[in-house]
């Protein structure tokens, strides 16, 4: 209930009768594969902050519905249209049926002791599971994975490869349509390209220059407005000085 002429309030969603789903289990320790995926979902996050229907998550299983036991666990996953994405934090895992959809865009970091089931078996299940895009990343360059990046495009219940280009100084990268964006290789770390500005979106070490250039430039731009405030301000005095003198020499 809300009182006229008062700003309604938000309300607080109660997720407390959501069971969650059970850990996966532990990773073997792998630090080049976890900073990807932090870095990723950093990188992703920000560019859709204005959305409040779009998901960004992983670390938690991919089920059909609440009786699937399956052992899928996305490194990271997307998904657009997602009535309450709170609701499947709070679940600790993506439940298609209770979403409404399976995740638009999977992917899947390489590791050394998972790479070579990312490409056969998880992209099997990834279609079966309806997995609208497919992608995988391997920073060793393709060591662990059979590319360094690939994706595919769910067609008729199968995938089909998307193109990757190969540009000249060894640099690769595909268009998702899912996210609208292009995965870059480069240099064995994953970017992001929105081919409508042309411009890749900041990192997190990026991110954090970015926002400290930010900040000062607001604090010159304060600084330089209080030097103009107090400068306007003993010039005035200066002038009412002037004509109090002259006010005096009058009489």
């Amino acid at each position: 209930m809300t009182t006229r002429g008062a700003p309604a309030q938000p309300r607080i969603r109660d997720y407390s009768h959501i069971e969650p789903l059970p850990d996966p289990p532990p990773r073997e320790p792998d630090m080049r594969q976890h900073e990807s995926i932090i870095s990723t979902d950093s990188s992703l996050s920000p560019h859709y902050r204005h959305r409040s229907d779009v998901l960004i998550g992983g670390g938690g299983y991919l089920r059909r519905d609440a009786a699937d036991r399956g052992d899928f666990v996305p490194d990271l996953l997307f998904a657009d249209g997602v009535a309450d994405p709170q609701a499947v934090i709070w679940r600790n895992g993506y439940v298609i049926s209770e979403v409404g959809k399976p995740p638009d865009w999977v992917l899947e970091v390489a590791s050394r002791s998972t790479g070579r089931r990312d490409y056969t078996v998880k992209r099997e299940g990834y279609a079966a599971y309806g997995v609208g895009e497919y992608w995988r990343f391997d920073y060793t360059g393709g060591r662990f994975h059979d590319a360094p990046l690939a994706g595919d495009k769910l067609v008729d219940g199968e995938y089909v490869p998307i193109d990757i280009a190969h540009e000249p100084d060894g640099r690769h990268w595909g268009y998702s349509e899912a996210l609208g964006l292009e995965l870059w290789w480069d240099d064995g770390v994953l970017r992001f390209r929105d081919p409508a500005t042309g411009e890749f979106l900041l990192r997190p070490a990026e991110l954090d220059e970015a926002l400290e250039a930010e900040r000062a430039t607001r604090e010159f731009a304060e600084n330089r407005a209080e030097f103009a405030e107090r400068r306007a301000a003993e010039a005035e005095a200066e002038i009412q000085r002037l004509r109090e003198q002259l006010a005096s020499a009058d009489e």
